[in-house]
Formats: C-alpha cells, sequence, structure tokens
C-alpha cells in the first residue's frame, strides 16, 4: 500500500512532521511502513520562467538562445536544444548552482544532477530548462507533458514562483506493509485516521454530499444476485451524459503520486475512490448492457470470456461473473469485459460498488490468471458497508468535476447486513495483560480518536463493521498499548499459579547437541527438507536401496522439491559446497532436522519423522576429529558407556575403508566417516568431507542429565605401557574392549599413544601401543594388584592373535 504524505494533510491538516518522522510515528503505532520517497528529493534552484526572447545560435543549427524571464527583474540567457519551445512559454528554470533529479532517459541520478553556468559552442548559458523527465517524472505521470522536449506550464502559472511546488513535488510517498486483517488500512482515509490518532490530530474525512437529478435509477437499470454467498452487496447507479475529459491537475497529481498514470476524468474517478476509500469501483457502457438488466451469478463449466486487456479466459462453475440479460460482461471483482468497456464514445455510463467474497476472488484470480488491484483488494474481505459510501463518493466527484448528470436513486441489493459488533471494555484486564496502569479514562480518548464508540450504559466498546480484526478483549488491549506506546510498556514477570514451565527434556539434549557443536567450531546450517529424486543418484545409492522409498509431494514447488528426504546428507554436502566454490576455509556446520520415512508406499499414513543430528565438515581435521566431536557430546549427555564403531556396513556415499556406524547398547544410533570421493565430485568439492550423523531418538532415549559427584583422587596413579603387534584386521576398539572386561575396578583409564606399520613389523600386522592408568580410591596400589589385571589383559589378547613387541 502507497500514500502521498499530501494526501494524508488534506484529512489531517494540522499534521507537521517530516517524511522520517512520520514514517518513525507510524512504524510504532502498528502500520509498519517500510520506507518512503521523497519526490523533490535532488530538486533544488528551479522556478518557473517565462521565455521573452528567441534567437538562433550562431554556430550551431540545432541550438537557439533564450531570453528567459525568472521573476528577479533581469532576463537570463539559456541556450537549449529542445525543438518544442516558443516565445511566451512559460517553463521549469533551474538556476545557476541548482541541480535536477536525473536526464532524459527519466531515471534519476543519485545525488542529482548540479547545473552550472557554461558556454554551448561558445554562447554563454546561465541555467537550464526542463524536462519532466529531468525533474524526476515521467510523462505517463504527466499526461500534458510533451513527448520530447522541455515541460510547458499553463497560461495562469506565476513566473518565478516554485516550479516544483507548481508540479506537486514537494511531497513524499510511503510505502506500508498492512496486514490482511486490517482492510480498512487499504485506503487512504484509513491510513489518514490512523495517522490523526498516532499525532492526536483532527480527523476530517472527505465530507459526501447527496447527488442525483429527480430520475429514479431503477427505470433505468434492473439488478439480481443469484449468488448471495459470493456476492453479499451490490449497489449501481446510473450517470448520464457523459462528457469525457481530462482529470483536474490536483486529483492527477494524487494518482501519480500513488504510481497510477491519470487517463481522463472517469477512469481517474474509479481509481481515486478506490485509492480512497478502499474500495474497487467499476464502470460499464449501460448503452452495451442487454436488457439494461444486471445478473450476478457463476459461471458455466468451460465458459469463454475476453476480458478488458483482450486475454481470453477460461472459466469454470466457481467464478462468479457479472452479466447483462444476453451475455457476461466481467468477471466479478476482478475485471470486466471487452464487450463494455468505456470508451470515448459513451453517453450513459453504469457505476458498480460491490463487495464479494474474498477467498471466492482469490481462487478465481489463481483459476484464470489473472491479479489486479481490485482482487488484490477484494480477497483481503471487504466491508460490504464501504460499497455505498464509496459509490456516493464517486457521484459527487462526477457532479463536481462536471464529468455528467448523476441519476437519482440507487440500486442495492443487501440481503443481510452486516453490523459492528460490541465488546465489554474491561480496562483492569488490558493492564493486566500489558503489565501497564493506564487510567480508563485514557483508554477512552484512544477508542475515541479510532473512531471506536462506547456506550456507558452497557459499558461496552462498538466496534464498526470496518475494523473487521477486533473481536475480543485482547485486540481492544492491543489497540491501547500502540497508542499508549510499546516502548513505554515497562518490563514485568508473568504471574500465574502454575509454575514456570521450562524445556522438555528432548529440547534439553537438542539444545546441549547445539552447544557442544557450536563449542566445537560448528555453525548451524538449515536445509529443506523437501528434495529431488536426483539426490539418490549423487549419493550413490543403489536403485534397491529402501532410502529411495519416499513420500511424495503431489504438488511440488517442481522436481527438485518433489519428494521428502529420507536420508539428510544432501542439504549438508550442498552448503558445504556453496561454501567451498565460494573459496571458505575451514568450514563446519551442523544441522538439527527431519527425516520422514514413509510405513509403506504408496503412503497411506503419516510418514515417520526422525530428527538427525548431521555434523559436517572440510579443511582442518579428519575422522578422528570428527569422531572426537560425538564422543564430547556423547560425555556431555551421560552416555558414559562405552560406543562402539563398526566398519562393516559399507554406506555407498562414504569412503569405504573410512567409515562405521556407531553402535551404543547394541543399537546403530548413527554413523560417521569421510565422503566417498566420486559423491564429492558430484557437489564439486576437491578436498576430504566428514560427516557424522546422529539419530536423535536414540540419543534422547539413552542420554541422562544425573550428575553423582566423586572427589579428587588421594591415591597416586600407576601407569603400564603396552606395545603390542596386532594383525591388521584387529581395530583398535577391539582390543579397547578388552581392557574394558579384564581392567579390573582398578583400571581408571587408557589412552593410545601410537600406531606404526613398516619395514621393522612383519607383514600383514601393525604395532599399537597403549598408556594404561590404575588408581585406588582407598590405598596406594601394590605391583601384585596391577600385575592380576595385566595377566588377564595380555591372556586375552593372545587370543586374539596379539603380541607383545619386544
Amino acid at each position: 500500500m502507497r500514500t502521498s504524505l499530501e494526501w494524508i494533510r488534506s484529512m489531517v491538516p494540522e499534521l507537521s512532521c517530516t517524511a522520517q518522522e512520520y514514517m518513525d510515528a507510524m512504524t510504532l503505532s502498528g502500520s509498519k511502513v517500510e520506507g518512503y520517497e521523497e519526490l523533490d528529493a535532488d530538486l533544488e534552484k528551479i522556478v518557473i520562467g517565462q521565455i521573452e526572447k528567441i534567437e538562433k545560435h550562431p554556430d550551431a543549427d540545432k541550438l537557439i538562445i533564450c531570453q528567459v524571464n525568472v521573476g528577479t527583474g533581469e532576463n537570463i540567457q539559456i541556450v537549449t536544444g529542445a525543438p518544442n519551445v516558443k516565445e511566451g512559454d512559460k517553463v521549469p528554470v533551474v538556476l545557476d548552482g541548482g541541480r535536477v533529479a536525473g536526464g532524459h532517459d527519466g531515471k534519476k541520478t543519485p545525488g542529482g544532477v548540479k547545473i552550472k553556468k557554461g558556454k554551448l559552442r561558445g554562447v554563454e548559458s546561465f541555467g537550464m530548462m526542463c524536462s519532466i523527465e529531468e525533474l524526476g517524472s515521467t510523462k505517463d505521470m504527466y499526461p500534458e507533458a510533451p513527448e520530447y522536449g522541455i515541460y510547458i506550464f499553463p497560461e495562469d502559472a506565476v513566473v518565478g514562483a516554485d516550479a516544483v511546488e507548481a508540479l506537486g513535488l514537494h511531497n513524499s510517498v510511503f510505502e506500508y506493509e498492512i496486514t490482511s486483517n486490517r482492510v480498512d488500512c487499504f485506503g487512504i482515509i484509513g491510513l489518514a485516521r490512523e495517522a490523526a490518532a498516532t499525532f492526536r490530530k483532527e480527523f476530517h474525512p472527505p465530507v459526501v454530499t447527496a447527488t442525483g437529478n429527480n430520475e429514479d435509477v431503477n427505470d433505468y437499470v434492473k439488478v439480481s444476485v443469484e449468488d448471495t454467498k459470493l456476492c453479499p452487496r451490490y449497489t449501481a447507479r446510473v450517470v448520464k451524459n457523459i462528457k469525457i475529459a481530462p482529470s483536474p491537475e490536483w486529483m492527477q497529481r494524487r494518482l501519480a503520486a500513488q504510481g497510477i498514470r491519470p487517463i481522463n476524468n472517469i477512469v481517474d474517478i474509479t481509481n481515486y475512490v478506490m485509492e480512497e476509500y478502499g474500495q474497487p469501483m467499476h464502470a460499464y457502457d449501460l448503452d452495451t448492457i442487454a436488457g439494461h438488466q444486471i445478473v450476478v451469478k457463476r459461471a458455466e463449466k468451460g465458459q469463454k470470456f475476453v476480458t478488458l486487456d483482450g486475454q481470453e479466459r477460461t472459466l469454470n462453475d466457481s467464478v462468479l461473473m457479472i452479466c447483462d440479460g444476453e451475455k457476461a460482461i466481467g468477471i466479478a471483482g476482478i475485471m470486466g469485459g471487452e464487450n463494455s468497456m468505456i470508451t470515448d464514445d459513451v453517453k450513459t455510463m453504469l457505476f458498480e460498488a460491490a463487495c464479494f467474497d474474498g477467498t471466492n476472488i482469490r481462487l478465481s484470480s489463481k483459476k484464470v490468471g489473472l491479479r489486479t488491484d481490485a482482487s488484490g483488494k477484494f480477497e483481503k474481505g471487504l466491508d460490504p458497508n464501504n460499497a455505498i459510501e464509496a459509490m456516493n463518493r464517486a457521484c459527487q466527484l462526477i457532479e463536481e468535476l462536471g464529468a455528467g448528470e448523476v441519476v437519482g436513486g440507487v440500486v442495492d441489493v443487501y440481503t443481510t447486513v452486516k453490523e459492528g459488533r460490541n465488546i465489554p471494555f474491561e480496562p483492569e484486564k488490558y493492564n493486566r495483560l500489558l503489565g501497564t496502569d493506564i487510567a480508563p479514562e485514557t483508554m477512552l480518548d484512544y477508542f475515541k480518536m479510532l473512531d471506536l464508540g462506547y456506550d456507558k450504559e452497557k459499558n461496552e466498546i462498538l466496534v464498526p463493521s470496518w475494523r473487521q480484526d477486533l473481536e475480543c478483549d485482547a485486540d481492544i488491549a492491543e489497540e491501547v498499548a500502540r497508542f499508549y506506546g510499546y516502548d513505554k510498556i515497562p518490563t514485568s514477570l508473568p504471574s500465574g499459579e502454575a509454575t514456570t514451565g521450562k524445556l522438555s527434556f528432548k529440547l534439553r539434549v537438542e539444545k546441549l547437541a547445539r552447544d557442544i557443536a557450536e563449542f566445537c567450531g560448528f555453525s548451524q546450517a538449515m536445509t529443506y527438507s523437501f528434495e529431488s529424486p536426483k539426490v539418490f543418484d549423487k549419493l550413490l545409492l543403489p536403485a534397491d536401496s529402501p532410502l529411495r522409498e519416499t513420500v511424495v509431494i503431489t504438488n511440488p514447488l517442481g522436481e527438485d522439491f518433489s519428494i521428502m528426504r529420507t536420508v539428510s546428507l544432501n542439504g549438508m554436502l550442498a552448503s558445504l559446497a556453496t561454501n567451498y566454490n565460494r573459496r571458505n576455509q575451514n568450514v563446519r556446520l551442523y544441522e538439527l532436522g527431519n527425516i520422514y520415512l514413509p510405513k509403506q508406499t504408496p503412503v497411506t499414513e503419516l510418514p515417520e519423522e526422525r530428527m538427525q543430528f548431521t555434523l559436517g565438515m572440510y579443511g582442518e581435521g579428519d575422522f578422528y576429529t570428527m569422531k572426537g566431536v560425538v564422543e564430547e557430546l556423547f560425555d556431555k549427555l551421560g552416555m558414559h558407556e562405552k560406543a562402539e564403531y563398526d566398519p562393516s556396513d559399507k554406506k555407498p556415499f562414504l569412503h569405504p575403508g573410512r567409515q562405521a556406524d556407531i553402535v551404543y547398547h547394541g543399537n546403530v544410533i548413527g554413523y560417521l566417516g569421510e565422503i566417498h570421493p566420486t559423491v564429492a565430485a558430484n557437489y564439486a568439492i576437491k578436498e576430504r568431507v566428514y560427516v557424522a550423523v546422529l539419530d536423535m531418538p536414540y540419543i534422547v532415549e539413552y542420554a541422562s542429565f544425573d550428575r553423582k559427584y566423586r572427589g579428587i583422587a588421594k591415591f597416586p596413579a600407576v601407569t603400564r605401557d603396552l606395545s603390542m603387534v596386532v594383525p591388521k584386521e584387529v581395530l583398535a576398539g577391539d582390543i579397547e574392549k578388552v581392557f574394558d572386561e579384564k581392567g579390573g575396578q582398578y583400571l581408571e583409564r587408557y589412552a593410545l599413544f601410537d600406531i606404526y606399520e613398516g619395514a621393522q613389523i612383519k607383514r600383514g600386522y601393525k604395532s599399537i601401543a597403549y598408556t594404561l592408568t590404575f588408581r585406588a580410591q582407598d590405598k596406594t596400589l601394590e605391583d601384585a594388584d596391577i600385575q592380576n589385571a595385566m595377566n588377564k589383559i595380555l591372556k586375552k589378547l593372545e587370543e586374539l592373535g596379539i603380541e607383545l613387541r619386544k
């Protein structure tokens, strides 16, 4: 929604503020302003001048020398090449040192273009005469401007006056983000009312006077509405003796500031009222309406209709149509038909202002592939009581501008009148909700500024029908808050009888997972749950992989978003690839997101959603770095039993020799490893990539936040080093399992400190060395206490084919 500050001030005359102050105040009171444009930005020292004398340039055939009166008592000399000026013309003149907005192409130059006196082919020029494009606008917005050349003011323009003011460019245009529930603010009147309340000024809406001659409109046209659900109100008036002409300058300027191109008085009036009231209107040539009858009914399935833009549309029986006695003449709420359009030869005109069902308009607009300014307003759900107000305003403007003779009376089909609502006035409740102490009288002052009534006897707020967003006490409290000032509401703690809530166990586990990942240098990523079936090929999944059984989206945005993901790696690898392609080094990312596993295909019930904790990195670090992050998480989650790493399950997207399933309590709770080089190449990553994926439902099952304190050991530790020759097929995890089983009660910890393969070790074997630490809590250990455990360990290691290195 756009508004010009000048139009707002026409209804709030006492409003005095800068554009920035207006934007800030309106945003704080709930009418969010996205930004604004000052139409006179970069326009300086521009006055109205009159050309007194024109001479040919002595050295240039296409240049002329003008003596221009700029109201200072002395003429200034300006050299120009404009082909359209003559003696006596009044034109915009930029004086020496002034500034214009842009060039002849209509594009604005940042900071404008400064004009200095100089010489053109040897003749001095002390300024410049301007085209409308050089003033930052276009011929579309100023239809009277010439196609090429200098803008010419009317004869009554005052020489020496401010040209920018004469053109209506001392104005600011604001862009709002209006929520759909505030349909009243889709018109200038609604926003002006908000501005008046925000700045505590008097609001003066347009005064609509009675119009119409002594005739009866019912003698000219008959209206019937067959579907009153889709069209709760339809009003119509007739104007005869139409006189097509340009609309007045003030109306053209206001429409141009809104970004609407002025056309003629009739079209401009309908656009003007739509902007002012937020109520779309439409005009038909009454002589083209068969039987002078209007019928509002649904279209027939497969019906063809040509709209005003010359396009043939295919309709169905859900689309509401405006018809005459023989044919369709418009798609209700969207666009009129080519067969009833207003032309310059129109004599008698039918004015329509109606209210249509917003949901139907939105769906119909989508079906016929046509969205207009009118449909954009109707689909919000307009107030039917606003239709007659807009109709009477349009007819008033018709008479005031001499555009035609309004026939008396109005056709008004309004089966179920929409009333306002009454809401109990409960100031104590509002104060409790807001944490404020605002006096009831102050609240009523706010309501009065917003045109909300108050019934003192019933102690009720009277909400008019155009405030569709006010339905309960919380809505009324919001009105109080936004005009009291959100910035003035003090901080307060919530109150109530129930205990203060806290995070669930699941959310605490997920929060700790995020904390650990970020502590280890990972940044959070968020990727789409929708994916392409091509992902499975990129991940080298075989054709019979169960991961290819997916939930298929019935109305996808496209093939790339047509299925729900069953594996979380694609989003992670795509994010890493983006970072790699942008030359970011040492990237670490993590994501908490669901995968969707169908219970059967085709899908007949909701899939199983499992949260996956996915870690991915490239650059510094390797397989063991990622393993360390996983084990750090297990430790902080109280998963103190040792996880096992099983390399036997060969996942095709992981490197065959650098991957492992993570097993805990006999369940596979995730996996980690290096991405297969081919997969990395599929994602255009030319570095080693490491990932870990943990199944969070299992993690939540095994996690614990119980902690037991153990005091600092009072007795010394005893260490033993074991250097072993180990068959290559025996894993370090197999050795550590022996330590856990046979180490006894005094084994405190063990640590791997060396792995070696080379010429000094016999073929098929590797050298592995561990440090074992023993400690007792109640005594100093003797050699005999340790030797018993060491003997059991060595015996078990021999069974695995492991020898002590000599």
